[in-house]
């Protein structure tokens, strides 16, 4: 079974090839990689070697980054928790345009225990 890191790296070895018209084949003859690691790797069963993900960011021209974190649609995923910036002062937190006083802040809040609670 993958884990969550080899799946972040077959996401992003997928995006990247569809972004650079390229094919797992390509990837295969121009990198002198065996086949069977290629399709390990975007099949999430396995991880590449810092040597293959180096090769890899300089064949589609990114960052080793790049590769191994998790992005949406290219852009690279930011983890916010969200409860400690609700409750942190001096965090100036907008929506709409329009700042969040500390009651709305306190009420998101409420409103997350309560989706929070209904999770379980």
């Amino acid at each position: 079974m993958a884990n969550e890191a080899n799946e972040i790296m077959a996401e992003n070895i997928k995006f990247y090839l569809n972004k650079k018209g390229k094919t797992p084949a390509n990837l295969i003859t121009d990198l002198s990689i065996k086949r069977s690691t290629v399709y390990n790797w975007l099949n999430g069963v396995s991880y590449p070697r810092i040597d293959k993900i180096e090769a890899m960011a300089d064949y589609f021209g990114v960052s080793k980054a790049d590769l191994v974190e998790r992005h949406v649609d290219g852009e690279k995923v930011e983890h916010i928790n969200l409860d400690e910036a609700l409750r942190k002062q001096g965090v100036v937190m907008e929506f709409q345009g329009k700042e969040l006083s500390d009651k709305a802040k306190r009420k998101i809040l409420d409103i997350l225990k309560i989706v929070d609670d209904d999770e379980d």
